[in-house]
């Protein structure tokens, strides 16, 4: 077996995991910055809710329902911008989007873990849009806010 392969099973296992396991599924208790988001080309859909405290990112809880790489990625990217402030967690969500695009992508400014379980996703576009819904769903929420 070779390591291509080793490294496919292993992020096979991770977006699983997060799919049977996902991290902050549930909806928060008062008020919170929440959108709503679906995708009509295989129906997953997502609310996705988020505290923003003093410029940054102090909690995000989802739900929804979809395929495995949607929720994955939700769970995952729940993970990933807790703690960050919003500047941060857009220019996450860029190098999220040109990895998806299959675009070389600066990996140097964050710690991306379970999240680079999803690039292979970028070998099949039609679910390029099933692993984004959630981190586009962040960027127009927090886009919103400045507004």
């Amino acid at each position: 077996m070779s390591l291509g392969n080793n490294l496919d099973t292993l992020y096979r296992q991770v977006i699983m995991d997060h799919y049977k396991n996902p991290r902050n599924k549930g909806e928060f208790e008062g008020d919170s910055l929440t959108v709503n988001m679906n995708n009509p080309t295989c129906g997953d859909r997502i609310q996705l809710q988020m505290k923003v405290e003093d410029g940054k990112i102090s909690g995000a809880k989802f739900v929804g329902e979809g395929c495995s790489i949607s929720m994955a990625s939700a769970s995952m990217m729940t993970q990933a911008v807790k703690g960050l402030e919003v500047k941060e967690a857009l220019t996450m969500a860029d190098i999220f989007s040109d990895m998806m695009l299959g675009k070389d992508y600066d990996d140097s400014t964050f710690d991306l873990g379970d999240i680079e379980a999803l690039q292979g996703v970028a070998k099949f576009p039609a679910r390029i849009k099933c692993a984004t819904l959630a981190w586009k769903a962040m960027q127009k929420g927090l886009e919103s806010q400045d507004e």
